[in-house]
């Protein structure tokens, strides 16, 4: 054929557009796109793959079980059968809460007021799938419920949620609403109340562990045929079961009611769910002002719209796909931690149980010890429309509660989930010195340093006060014959101090401020020179014996108990343990304030770096009793915990940057991956996934109240930063790959940069801080005594 060549030609040049331009439409795609939200879902993650809005109270997601550590979040990758879709949940966090007012679509005769099994689903309401059925991206959530035949879908607002159910033919397709159901023991719940209104809506509150109250409003897209309601609790003598048809209302601590239709093949019946946290009303408004028509396919929209304009407050570029999945996603946790607790008129539930009403957007919880380091850090940058917002929540907390609360979820502080530390503080300073300032400081500071003072009055838990805060007045340290966790307890209490002492001098409050610094080094009482670590004092001033050729074994002394000996090696458990969560080499480098002070008590730069390389190389074993937060390891450093996050940062402290670089870069390669097992542990309310964020852009806040970033190795080509005024701040990596880890020369806006740190305002002004990275360490680079990030005892 004469015009083959040419018709060969032509179809080159087609396939050849066709390619160019599918690989302009991948190098395009929207952050959002990235989202994978199963990362984490594995290896006791504890994230949740369904839809959610940046800061949402409303977090709905399917469960497969809710007891026990391991379904924190209520969903475990593995599994295979769904209870239901319930409406709170939390990301990543190491404690069982959330999953209030669950539903569950089923087709069948007999309505199952229980859900069974793991074992034996057929035994309740819960149903099979498989995982070929089941997909999630930010703001959409889908599986085949298969028992049933039922395809669920969800997506929500910021108080709503909204379920889209297509059932097969069936003159029995029901939807259950069970208040029963929630993460975690139930034995402080409440009465719970819910209510069938017409043939559209239904109404009611769950009244949930330690007397959290939340309140729902659900209307149903099409009229039900039957209804009725049941309680969990309670069997009639007649029927042998707790179940009333065509009753309308029902209180108890397990009840549940049902709707059912007649559907059609393929019929979608939606029902929407709206939260409050102060009534039925609240609910109902906000269900009108954020779900007021039945396109659920635009709710999906405006959830993906909402997502992408949040996650390109960062454009990365010079990365794989699959370094932009992990990246997006990471940034996608990182918006889960804080949400709202007010409805749309500003409404909401007080610590002292009293409605009051917010100008501004009201954060309920506040898991500080996991979200001081990282995730409120990377918020200044990432969302400084919310940080005074978050300020102000604080202070409305301490007025409420009249006095300035420990760690707390949902506006209600429980001891049980309290944490060593005084950690409000570092978010408050770090904020401030940030130039976040718009909310009464002066009341703030009055509250912080009253608790810093004192203990609670009568009428407020001891718990919610410093642990034992009288002996580290008195003594300049947490002894451990009468606190437990003492060592960390005075560790953390010294960085505290050291905050509250940069906000006094901020505030020309200049003899406060010399009191606090003197109390931020209350950290050296507890350093052992002969051992070298961070060692359980008791109240007599002697060192806690070692362990030796001894067994160990549990003091107990009245309340208070403890382990006999002193183990470096040994993380232990509550309520006997030393050290919150880690062991004697985990906490060594806990003094975030003063770095330099810590090395001059290890001996100088070199003595302190060789104690660090030791800390990397070292075996991973601990010794018994084993622990599940130790994951993540290199050498004792264990990723998976929080004391850990800033240690690999150290080295540039010492004058030795390039092994931060090689560290650092270490662990964002061999912990952070994609897929559902893609993180190490624990995620705990976005800190380790906002660790990566900023350690991928190449920094990390060290030292929170302190408005420093110190320099780590950037992971991609770039990373540009939306910044104030419409500005933006880049970071380029020139020469960047996996084995060109190291920083061979850096500039900041054309300048030479030769330091390991850079200032927040330097970001926030806008410009470009640019390396040029090399396969082998430049020895020289930021490695002078004017170079290293500023600690308490050099500043």
């Amino acid at each position: 054929m004469r015009n083959a060549p040419a018709l060969f030609a032509f179809f080159l040049l087609l396939i050849f557009a066709a390619c160019t331009s599918q690989t302009g439409q991948n190098s395009q795609k929207e952050p959002v796109y990235y989202v994978d939200p199963f990362i984490g879902t594995d290896f006791f993650g504890h994230t949740f793959p369904g839809p959610v809005m940046p800061y949402s109270m409303v977090q709905l997601s399917p469960d497969h079980y809710n007891k026990g550590w391991t379904y924190c979040a209520g969903y475990t990758y593995s599994d295979s059968s769904i209870m239901g879709f319930s409406h709170t949940h939390f990301s990543g966090v190491g404690m069982l809460s959330g999953g209030d007012v669950l539903v569950m679509p089923t087709v069948s005769d007999k309505i199952q007021i229980f859900p069974g099994s793991r074992e034996n689903p057929d035994a309740g309401y819960r149903s099979r799938y498989d995982k070929k059925d089941e997909s999630a991206k930010a703001g959409y959530y889908s599986v085949l419920l298969k028992d049933y035949g039922v395809k669920a879908e969800l997506t929500s607002t910021r108080r709503t949620g909204i379920h889209r159910y297509t059932f097969p033919a069936s003159d029995r397709s029901n939807i259950l609403f069970d208040l029963g159901h929630e993460i975690g023991p139930d034995d402080k719940s409440g009465i719970s109340l819910i209510r069938i209104k017409g043939d559209h809506e239904m109404e009611g509150v769950k009244v949930a562990n330690n007397g959290v109250k939340i309140y729902f409003v659900a209307q149903f897209s099409r009229p039900f045929s039957y209804y009725g309601t049941w309680d969990g609790d309670y069997q009639t003598p007649e029927s042998a079961e707790g179940m009333w048809p065509y009753k309308y209302e029902e209180e108890g601590k397990n009840v549940g009611a049902f709707v059912s239709f007649k559907t059609k093949s393929d019929e979608d019946i939606l029902v929407k769910v709206a939260l409050s946290h102060v009534s039925i009303e609240g609910a109902r408004k906000n269900l009108i002002a954020e779900a007021p028509h039945w396109d659920f396919d635009a709710y999906v929209q405006n959830a993906r719209d909402t997502w992408n304009q949040e996650l390109s407050k960062i454009n990365i570029d010079g990365a794989s796909d699959e370094q932009k999945t992990i990246f997006y996603t990471l940034l996608y946790h990182s918006f889960l931690a804080q949400y709202t607790g007010q409805d749309v008129d500003g409404q909401y539930m007080g610590m002292d149980k009293q409605v009051y009403t917010a100008d501004h957007n009201f954060y309920p919880s506040f898991s500080v010890w996991d979200t001081y380091r990282s995730q409120h850090p990377l918020l200044t940058l990432t969302a400084p429309e919310e940080v005074n917002a978050m300020i102000r929540s604080i202070i409305r907390k301490a007025k409420e509660y009249q006095w300035l609360p420990a760690q707390h979820f949902r506006n209600v502080f429980e001891p049980e989930h309290s944490m060593v530390g005084d950690h409000l503080i570092p978010v408050i300073v770090d904020a401030y010195q940030k130039g976040f300032k718009d909310y009464d400081v002066e009341f703030l500071y009055q509250a912080i340093r009253r608790k810093a003072m004192e203990v609670p009055p009568s009428a407020i838990p001891i718990n919610a006060g410093r642990s034992g805060l009288p002996y580290y007045i008195e003594k300049g340290y947490t002894p451990v014959d009468r606190v437990n966790e003492s060592v960390p307890n005075t560790l953390e209490l010294a960085y505290d101090d050291w905050c509250i002492a940069e906000l006094a001098k901020a505030l020309g409050k200049q003899e406060d401020a010399e009191m606090f610094y003197k109390r931020a080094h209350h950290y050296k009482n507890l350093y052992d020179a002969e051992t070298r670590f961070m060692r359980p004092k008791k109240l007599n001033g002697d060192w806690l014996e070692a362990l030796g050729d001894n067994e160990q074994e549990i003091v107990k002394a009245g309340d208070h108990q403890y382990y006999r000996y002193f183990d470096p090696l040994l993380v232990g458990r509550r309520p006997n343990r030393h050290y919150t969560e880690s062991n004697a080499w985990q906490y060594l480098w806990s003094v975030q304030h003063d770095p330099a002070g810590l090395i001059e008590l290890l001996g100088g730069n070199d003595a302190f770096s060789a104690r660090l390389d030791a800390f990397f190389t070292m075996s991973p074993g601990i010794s018994p009793p084993k622990y599940v937060g130790v994951v993540g390891n290199i050498g004792q450093y264990v990723h998976g915990n929080q004391p850990s996050h800033h240690v690999a940062y150290l080295y540039n402290y010492a004058g030795k940057p390039w092994k931060t670089q090689e560290r650092v870069r270490e662990v964002m390669e061999r912990f952070y991956r994609s897929g559902p097992g893609g993180l190490c542990g624990n995620e705990d309310m976005g800190s380790l996934s906002s660790w990566f964020i900023l350690s991928s852009m190449g920094i990390y806040p060290v030292t929170p109240g302190m408005p420093v970033y110190t320099i780590g190795s950037p992971l991609f080509g770039s990373a540009e930063l939306k910044v104030a005024d419409g500005k933006t701040f880049r970071f380029v990596a020139e020469n960047n790959s996996s084995a060109n880890k190291y920083i061979q020369r850096a500039t900041l806006n054309g300048e030479v940069f030769d330091r390991s740190w850079i200032h927040h305002n330097e970001i926030w002004q806008g410009g470009e801080l640019k390396f040029v990275m090399g396969p082998e360490p430049n020895l020289n680079w930021a490695s002078g005594k004017d170079s290293v990030p500023f600690s308490m005892s050099n500043k």
